[in-house]
């Protein structure tokens, strides 16, 4: 045997052994793959309970735990404008870790803070945009307007004399109704809370008289007459309030706000592992107990890839950034 044939033997002696090794190695990879998750996962809500952040939250994390065969339990984590959870979870290395997205945390505090303590984009993998949920806009029953037109002419008439809450400096209600105030020309006083459920008992205890709040957390209060709804931030007129006007309806055309919120995961989740994610939140809102359940609270079921939700939140950063510039929204 000539030096050739024998350096031929050795290269495919070694390609026999490299093949050996992978095919040795592909079940032990596959069932690491197929593990996870091999524990709860924590779902970080980065805002107080009681908002249509948490209802949408434990929805998925319901399905969630059905499909990925582990329990998904719901923290909730408010501070900072979302900024605490937001940053906790970009940290987290434990492949167990999620957080709910939304949009003040991906398309707002980018412009409205200095500096982040997480980067949105490098930070995080995008899952799924989960759902969107209709801005509402409602007043105390004390208030003399019966529409949003009574609402303006009030507010024309009383300039910085009647107020709203939200539930915080940048969040989707502050956003929805500074967006309200460009479109009708009106000044009233914007009074920030550390989240929605404790805006919502001063605004039912009338110390607030005005607010934009997502669907899911007050339509039990609109339909009770605890709150009025003046208009709807929707294209169109909600299932849930059928005789309750659009802002455009009224008056404004091309008027839009809606609220969104979607899963994300730490940015060194494994690939296999944010594939099965993916799939599995795609599902999870398709599933018909989580659209009876967001249905009922007017509450919009999405689902989607990741490349869909990481397209949508450039989106929203380039719809929203020159909004919060003319309104010069700042932190707490």
């Amino acid at each position: 045997m000539n030096e050739r044939d024998t350096s031929a033997g050795r290269r495919a002696a070694l390609r026999a052994a490299v093949a050996a090794g992978v095919a040795a190695a592909l079940p032990s990879l596959a069932r690491a793959q197929a593990a996870w998750p091999s524990r709860p996962i924590r779902f970080v809500v980065p805002f107080a309970p009681g908002g249509s952040s948490e209802i949408v939250a434990r929805s998925t994390a319901v399905e969630l735990t059905k499909l990925l065969g582990q329990s998904v339990y719901v923290e909730n984590k408010p501070g900072g404008a979302g900024n605490v959870a937001m940053a906790e979870v970009a940290a987290a290395t434990d492949q167990h870790t999620l957080v709910l997205g939304h949009i003040g945390t991906l398309a707002v505090n980018p412009f409205i803070f200095d500096k982040l303590p997480y980067d949105p984009i490098r930070d995080f993998k995008p899952v799924s945009l989960l759902a969107k949920v209709p801005s509402l806009y409602v007043v105390h029953p004390d208030v003399p307007a019966k529409n949003l037109k009574e609402f303006v002419a009030l507010a024309k008439a009383k300039p910085g004399q009647l107020n709203y809450g939200s539930a915080g400096n940048g969040s989707a209600g502050h956003l929805a109704f500074e967006y309200l105030k460009m479109a009708t020309d009106i000044f009233v006083l914007h009074v920030p809370y550390r989240g929605t459920g404790p805006q919502l008992t001063d605004l039912l205890a009338g110390r607030l008289q005005a607010a934009s709040v997502g669907a899911p957390a007050i339509l039990q209060f609109i339909r009770t007459g605890k709150l009025r709804c003046i208009a709807t931030g929707t294209t169109q007129r909600i299932a849930q309030l059928p005789d309750v006007p659009t802002v455009a309806e009224q008056g404004w055309p091309g008027f839009e706000m809606t609220q969104w919120y979607g899963l994300l995961a730490p940015a060194n989740l494994a690939q296999p592992a944010l594939d099965k994610l993916a799939a599995a939140a795609a599902k999870a809102m398709r599933e018909p107990a989580a659209l009876e359940r967001l249905n009922s609270d007017a509450a919009i079921a999405v689902g989607g890839t990741p490349a869909e939700f990481a397209a949508f939140i450039a989106q929203e950063r380039e719809r929203w950034k020159p909004v919060i510039a003319r309104a010069k929204v700042k932190p707490d």
